[in-house]
């Protein structure tokens, strides 16, 4: 699938007073363009957008006031508080003052997915709180920062629990079916080990897991916690850290050639999560085998 990128938002990034500090610009998300920057204060119009707009604020209380005429609002938004732009729709905006903000602009496709498939209809809203979607959202801030090729499956699954509260949270209610707590076939998890085991070196999207399971990838999240209690990125990290130790114990590759050889971004990535996970570096398990 196609990165999203600046063509896919409002416009809001491309105006003169914005600086841009990071983006998930170049990193193939597909499903999600995500955008921390310092904004100076405006007053535009914007056609619409495929994608929905969510805009957290990192700083305030700042004036801001959307829409025109009688359908126009103001509201002082303090830090934590949210902007919320469904897609489709034009955008009628003024900023009353300097902002630190993180943009997410979310394809269609992943509320729908998030949604069972069907179509998903956001509120618009001004100023609203939502502690859940303001931690995912800074942490997938924190995941641009210190942006790891390996992190590929994790933003990808942060990405859909961004979608699915914005469907639970902020879609105009329409009735749920029954949740769907059945698991993954032995096919299916075979074929999912297979692709794992095969790709170890490389960033794994999840749409690329859930099409091996012939599921789409909130299906797959889902089924595939049922069927092994993990996070799709926590059994391959776990797969990853055991093909590790394996080729430690048992030959002499140099220690950053096995981190990439296991699919980690570097030798020093390795290390932290062997520390944090097994309580020891590569180096001493190479010396205690």
């Amino acid at each position: 699938m196609t990165e999203l990128g600046l063509a896919d938002t409002v416009g809001i990034l491309r105006r003169p007073g914005v600086r841009t500090r990071h983006s998930s610009s170049g990193l193939g998300w597909d499903r999600l363009y995500l955008s921390a920057q310092l904004e100076q204060p405006y007053r535009a119009a914007f056609d619409p957008a495929p994608t929905h707009l969510l805009i957290l604020h990192l700083s305030g209380p700042v004036t801001v006031r959307r829409g025109q005429g009688a359908d126009r609002r103001s509201r002082a938004i303090p830090a934590g508080g949210l902007f919320l732009q469904p897609a489709g729709r034009s955008l009628a905006v003024e900023l009353g003052g300097r902002l630190d903000t993180i943009h997410a602009y979310l394809s269609d496709d992943a509320l729908r997915d998030a949604n069972g498939g069907r179509p998903v209809e956001l509120t618009e809203e001004l100023g609203s709180s939502d502690p859940l979607a303001e931690q995912l959202m800074l942490a997938l801030e924190n995941a641009i920062r210190s942006w790891e090729p390996s992190a590929r499956t994790y933003t990808d699954q942060l990405t859909g629990m961004l979608a699915a509260q914005l469907v639970r949270r902020h879609g105009v209610r329409a009735a749920a079916p029954p949740p769907d707590r059945s698991g993954l076939s032995d096919r299916q998890l075979a074929a999912v080990r297979d692709l794992m085991d095969q790709r170890l070196a490389e960033p794994l999207p999840i749409a690329d897991l859930a099409a091996s399971a012939s599921l789409s990838p909130s299906q797959f999240t889902r089924r595939f916690r049922a069927s092994t209690g993990q996070s799709p990125h926590q059994f391959l990290l776990k797969l990853r850290l055991e093909a590790a130790c394996r080729l430690l114990r048992s030959t002499s590759t140099p220690i950053a050639e096995v981190a990439a050889a296991c699919g980690f971004s570097h030798q020093e990535h390795l290390t932290r999560v062997m520390r944090a996970r097994l309580g020891t570096t590569p180096a001493a398990l190479r010396r205690s085998g």
